[in-house]
């Protein structure tokens, strides 16, 4: 297997599409899958699929393919999604409040195991089985525990501090949710969700769209 680091970003953002995609195939009873028609089905070549999987170890049979479980195990493996860790959230608002009650993390190998806010008003309530703890037991707690994921959900004006909070609590990837660019340390992962930018691009697709051109042409229709 290679070196994360030799692994090329855009496969690692389609390995979890394949690993989706396979685990419909199993639910829907499907034993084998072919590369072509993963191809087919989610819009990738089919030599980029043959490269990607060709990376987790799997290896496919002529004509028959890749048998789903064994190419589902594969992805698990090379993704450490066997391994279980840990993570910490910070900013229980809407946002993180819905990814608390999210249980899909633990299937691609994370469990959240405490959340952070800065009210004190929440501090000592939970949502569901993950407790709620005031920010300022973050770096103690991610020190003691060693935790490597922090999750940040807070509001922009407090991203950057929060992020320093959790590179201090020892804290070597974050997934950030908040609408800015965090400066961290030339060692810690950041890997940003932006879903204004998101959106925002999805409007823009929709208008460029010639159904929504058809509408502006005939209005009452």
């Amino acid at each position: 297997m290679p070196a994360p680091q030799a692994v090329p970003i855009p496969t690692l953002r389609r390995l979890p599409r394949y690993y989706q995609f396979l685990s419909r195939l199993q639910g829907a009873g499907h034993d084998q899958v072919s590369a072509a028609h993963m191809a087919e089905v989610l819009g990738v070549h089919h030599t980029q699929v043959r490269k990607d999987l060709a990376m987790t170890g799997c290896q496919g049979r002529p004509k028959t393919g890749h048998r789903v479980a064994d190419l589902m195990r594969a992805i698990e493996g090379f993704l450490h999604w066997d391994n279980q860790s840990e993570a910490f959230l910070v900013g229980v608002g809407s946002l993180g409040t819905a990814l608390l009650n999210y249980r899909g993390f633990e299937r691609a190998g994370a469990r959240i195991v405490a959340a952070f806010d800065a009210d004190p008003r929440k501090a000592g309530t939970s949502v569901g089985d993950v407790p709620i703890l005031p920010i300022e037991k973050l770096r103690d707690l991610g020190r003691r525990m060693h935790i490597s994921i922090g999750i940040l959900t807070v509001p922009p004006e407090s991203a950057q501090a929060t992020a320093d909070l959790m590179v201090a609590a020892g804290i070597r990837a974050i997934w950030n949710l908040a609408p800015v660019t965090l400066e961290v340390p030339p060692d810690v992962i950041v890997e940003n969700l932006e879903i204004f930018a998101s959106f925002a691009l999805l409007l823009r697709r929709l208008a460029d769209s010639p159904v929504e051109a058809e509408a502006e042409v005939h209005p009452g229709l």
